[in-house]
């Protein structure tokens, strides 16, 4: 039965809509049309929807103080939610800026918002005491390349301060002269001290790292058109800085590319960590270090797999975990499945990147359905 849609107009939005506010709040949905109801989850697991109606969600970032900051990547839009009377759905859904050119990353650093565009980084300073009327970002780095394919970028700050920001290669496979694509680069928050610091990557649009030794962890998109099976998508470690991961010589540590791998052997190159499935998109990941979810899902990698774009049987559209022994990934199982209907091969939803909450649930944004989940669990009803 479709459920029916009660929206709150809440004060705040319909004041600001009188006032000729540009971009008032959304009013959130309380119940949703998303057939949410035919996720598989593992028992104890529940799903529910935490914001609807956030289009092309992609990137997540929570501030210490519950603002949740989303990046889109088509839509050129920058979101904050709110969720103000602490009932874990979306109160509040400000847009902060429009017209933006693949704002996808987003990353929060000592009360200022930064945000990855196509070939530059803007910061949002004193964001959260601005959500209604949010200033002129300062741009603090405008050299990156501006080329479309691969463009859009996934940021975060790592253990050392500095903001790490992913190149991708500007096309499906080639050799380029240019040392900045195909590659992981880092700065200072302010923009100064730019440096590539790891090579080889076609393109992640995920990384973080690890809890205990802070070694880099983070997926990459093989290439396209070596068919439905070759080459596997990738979950690499990079214990050091300046490595080489083989994009565009070797794929996933042992698949020579037919055109340039002949120019370098698979033995020069780090190989991935784990590979993850032809075509699977992975992107959003994160270490669950948090107590709600049972003690196996504890310092294991939970990955968002978009999806694949052109295979003939569609892989991906799901959530996994890589357990973890050491730094050996020791299997990869599915964690929730349901937004890829294996018989039908019909998509109602893409999952992008994943969040981990302070009370240890997790959120996870779909710019396919223009929503974002939250899933936890609670042994006490199984």
């Amino acid at each position: 039965m479709v459920k029916t849609r009660l929206y709150l107009f809440l004060a705040v939005g319909l004041l600001a809509a009188a006032c000729g506010n540009i971009n008032p709040p959304i009013p959130p949905l309380f119940e949703s049309d998303l057939p949410i109801d035919s996720l598989q989850l593992p028992p104890g697991f529940k799903l529910q929807v935490f914001a609807e109606e956030v289009k092309n969600a992609r990137s997540l970032e929570l501030s210490p103080n519950g603002t949740l900051f989303v990046g889109t990547r088509g839509e050129g839009k920058l979101y904050a939610l709110r969720d103000e009377n602490g009932d874990f759905r979306a109160d509040t859904v400000y847009t902060l800026a429009e017209d933006l050119t693949m704002p996808n990353g987003v990353a929060f650093r000592n009360g200022s918002l930064y945000v990855a565009e196509r070939s530059r980084i803007l910061r949002y300073d004193d964001i959260e005491a601005h959500l209604d009327n949010p200033p002129e970002p300062v741009v603090i780095y405008d050299q990156y390349p501006d080329e479309k394919q691969h463009g859009w970028k996934y940021i975060a700050f790592g253990p050392d301060g500095k903001l790490y920001v992913p190149v991708g290669a500007p096309c499906n496979v080639c050799e380029s002269e240019e040392e900045i694509f195909a590659s992981l680069t880092r700065m200072d928050p302010d923009g100064s001290n730019f440096e590539i610091v790891q090579h080889g990557i076609r393109n992640t649009v995920g990384f973080t790292w690890h809890p205990e030794t802070g070694e880099l962890w983070f997926t990459d998109n093989g290439r396209d058109r070596m068919g439905d099976d070759v080459p596997y998508c990738e979950l690499n470690r990079a214990p050091e800085n300046g490595m080489h991961f083989g994009f565009p010589y070797c794929h996933q540590g042992d698949v020579p590319d037919p055109e340039f791998g002949a120019k370098r052997d698979c033995s020069e190159f780090t190989p991935p960590a784990y590979k993850l499935g032809p075509h699977v998109a992975p992107l959003g990941l994160e270490f669950y270090t948090a107590d709600q979810f049972p003690a196996e899902y504890r310092g294991n990698i939970i990955i968002a797999e978009h999806g694949s774009w052109n295979r003939s049987k569609k892989s991906g559209y799901r959530l996994m975990m890589a357990t973890l022994n050491g730094n050996e990934v020791v299997s990869y199982e599915p964690f929730i499945e349901g937004w890829l209907n294996q018989e039908s091969d019909d998509v109602w939803g893409r999952p992008v990147d994943v969040e981990l909450m302070p009370d240890g649930s997790l959120l996870i944004s779909d710019d396919f359905a223009d929503a974002i989940y939250r899933v936890t669990y609670d042994n006490s009803a199984m």
